[in-house]
């Protein structure tokens, strides 16, 4: 991505700053420095998978890891970020500019200004770098029965007006509340649901197979859409922001450990939207443990021994 230019020359900045790029003297590492290096996840499937791609990758560089899954949402992992409770977790970067920076909406979203404001922003408040963009984007839609989107043309969000006030709606934690969400529908949109019930993911999905909600904030990436016969809905007015996946180091982790960043940055553009769907698959459908899904294909990508 070109973007990330930019966030190489901002992280090399960093290191340089700290006098990190050096060895460390008498030979000694930044491994037998840090100790076990903590990474957090969100509370679902994708982020216990790429937390573990993670940890894989730096256990190869000598590191002891612990993979913390559902630590909590967004603020939970970031603060535990910023106090040094954890050294990484991957984050979206709509999800940064919106929720985290509290930045105001754009006229005119554009992935490559959310990623360097973002950017920008983490480093210059709270010492934050992005260690690597994965290459996928995981963006929030409104999803719906696909049959009853059918039988009354339902395509775009802007064909849920007459709708929306008769339907009960289904969001993660965050979506009905975080500005980026629901309130950003309303704004841009103009009409509200009847009501909303936050849930967890799964059971935000479940919740939708059971007919408990008429529609969801869904997850673009997530295999259950097709599963349980959701119609995603186009954004066709560009309410909600781009959320390209990034890996999230702390400064003082990104300053002590430069060998670690180079693992990391060995994920950098690695992971496509279909293969990140089919990864969340191999969890939701093949009952898979996430550290496995992520070893086989970190091992396909050569970037671990099979």
């Amino acid at each position: 991505m070109k973007f990330r230019v930019m966030g190489f020359l901002m992280l090399a900045a960093l290191l340089v700053v700290s006098g990190c790029i050096e060895n460390a003297p008498n030979g000694q590492n930044s491994t037998q420095a840090q100790g076990t290096v903590v990474i957090g996840t969100k509370l679902f499937q994708e982020s216990y998978i790429t937390a573990h791609m993670v940890s894989l990758l730096l256990e190869e560089e000598g590191y002891e890891t612990e993979v913390k899954e559902n630590l909590g949402g967004t603020l939970v992992n970031y603060e535990a970020l910023k106090k040094g409770d954890i050294h990484s977790y991957v984050e979206y970067t709509g999800t940064i500019y919106s929720q985290i920076l509290k930045k105001p909406p754009l006229e005119e979203w554009d992935s490559a200004v959310v990623y360097n404001e973002s950017e920008h922003g983490m480093l210059n408040s709270d010492g934050i770098a992005i260690a690597a963009s994965l290459g996928f984007e995981n963006a929030y839609a409104i999803a719906i029965d696909r049959n009853w989107a059918e039988a009354n043309g339902i395509s775009k969000i802007s064909d849920l007006a007459p709708y929306a006030s008769d339907l009960v709606m289904g969001t993660d934690p965050e979506f009905a509340t975080r500005e980026d969400g629901l309130p950003q529908l309303a704004r841009v949109y103009g009409f509200t649901f009847k009501s909303y019930n936050s849930m967890a993911p799964g059971i935000m999905y479940e919740a939708f197979k059971n007919k408990e909600v008429d529609a969801i904030s869904a997850y673009t990436t997530d295999t259950r859409n097709d599963l349980y016969g959701l119609k995603v809905l186009e954004d066709d007015r560009n309410a909600l922001p781009p959320y390209d996946a990034v890996v999230l180091v702390s400064g003082t982790f990104a300053q002590e450990n430069p060998q670690a960043l180079k693992a990391l940055a060995k994920l950098d553009g690695r992971i496509d939207q279909e293969t990140m769907r089919r990864l969340n698959a191999e969890y939701d459908m093949g009952g898979r443990e996430a550290r496995d899904i992520a070893h086989d294909f970190l091992a396909n990508e050569s970037l671990i021994p099979v």
